[in-house]
């Protein structure tokens, strides 16, 4: 293993710590919204996982067990994901926001090729408001713990264009 790549595998590690801590804070964030605006809580999560797995899971069904399997797993996943940004170099307020829109896109993507969701522009605007928001907490709260633990060593210095 060569000391670049060991030194992306610890910061995906430091980025799942980073992915588990924002998935706390947007846990935090969804039940405060939902106490304040009445909103049941989605088994959509539990029953994409299921579905994946070869277990569909029927729309009455609410699974809580695997609904946290898929919200700290993706947590966790995708915070791996933002360590291995902020050791490379992408890393504050623009890397949180597209941070964002993978998250987005990767709850999107399985719950739509599963069956189980349905794409977002077919929600009432309220919903997919609230959604954005939760996910700018998630990604918001772990980059910022990604850029502080895990700094820019493998930051590129070969050129400023993509090509």
């Amino acid at each position: 293993m060569t000391g670049r790549t060991a030194r992306m595998g610890r910061a995906a590690l430091g980025g799942v710590a980073a992915g588990l801590a924002g998935a706390a804070a947007m846990t935090v964030a969804e039940k405060t919204e939902q106490m304040l605006t009445g909103r049941q809580s989605s088994y959509v999560p539990a029953r994409t996982l299921l579905t994946l797995l070869g277990r569909p899971a029927d729309d009455r069904d609410q699974p809580a067990g695997w609904n946290h399997a898929m919200h700290w797993g993706t947590g966790a996943l995708l915070g791996a994901l933002r360590g291995v940004w902020a050791v490379t170099g992408i890393r504050g307020t623009r890397a949180n926001a597209l941070h964002t829109a993978v998250r987005l896109g990767f709850d999107q993507t399985l719950e739509n090729a599963t069956g189980v969701g349905a794409p977002p522009a077919d929600w009432p605007p309220p919903e997919r408001r609230i959604d954005v928001l939760h996910k700018g907490v998630y990604s918001a709260v772990t980059g910022l713990l990604a850029d502080r633990l895990i700094p820019a060593t493998l930051r590129s210095q070969r050129g400023r264009t993509s090509h």
